[in-house]
């Protein structure tokens, strides 16, 4: 019990002094200030009164930074919504391409003097016709350059001839024709260009 005592006599002890050297320094700081003249006081307050400033300027400027960067990442955010709306059928779109151009090899290559085959031309006739307008509804257009300048953006040359019946670099014949997705290249259309004949 005694050493009980004696142990919370010696924790007061040490509590005691800790105590008596905050008040010192709280007069220490107070001796400071009481020593400084007005003059002095005042431009120490417009020197903390500048640093405020340029910390709240500072704020402002990384606050409209942060702004910027938010409507900047929105804009982003919707132009790639607006792009993938824009393209999600591009590969659906490509796999279709070859039963169109079936279509029309179907039409071109078959005997258009036969009576009975006829019908059946009429047939795939009306749908090609429908089949491509229903692409057409989500974008897709054809790229038939014939008789126009070669755009290799939108044209692969497959071959070139001389001619002198038209200017050079005039695409003579499409081999096959090309498509575009909402102005994107879906597949280049496949050409013979004109060259300037010797």
């Amino acid at each position: 019990m005694s050493e009980q005592n004696n142990a919370t006599e010696h924790e007061q002890e040490i509590v005691e002094p800790v105590e008596h050297v905050d008040s010192v320094e709280e007069v220490e700081v107070n001796e400071v200030e009481a020593e400084l003249s007005p003059e002095e006081e005042i431009a120490g307050l417009y020197a903390e009164l500048e640093a405020t400033k340029q910390q709240v300027i500072d704020q402002k400027d990384s606050v409209v930074r942060a702004a910027a960067d938010i409507e900047n990442m929105r804009r982003r955010a919707a132009q790639d919504v607006e792009k993938a709306h824009k393209f999600a059928l591009e590969k659906f779109a490509n796999e279709l391409l070859p039963v169109i151009d079936n279509l029309e090899r179907a039409i071109e290559f078959s005997d258009k003097e036969n009576e009975t085959l006829k019908p059946v031309l009429e047939g795939i006739d009306m749908t090609l016709k429908s089949f491509a307008d229903a692409v057409a509804k989500f974008g897709v257009e054809t790229v038939n350059p014939q008789g126009e300048t070669f755009n290799p953006e939108f044209h692969q040359a497959m071959s070139i001839q001389p001619s002198n019946d038209v200017s050079p670099n005039t695409v003579l014949a499409v081999m096959q024709k090309g498509y575009t997705l909402n102005g994107r290249l879906l597949r280049p259309a496949m050409v013979m260009v004109s060259k300037e004949a010797e």
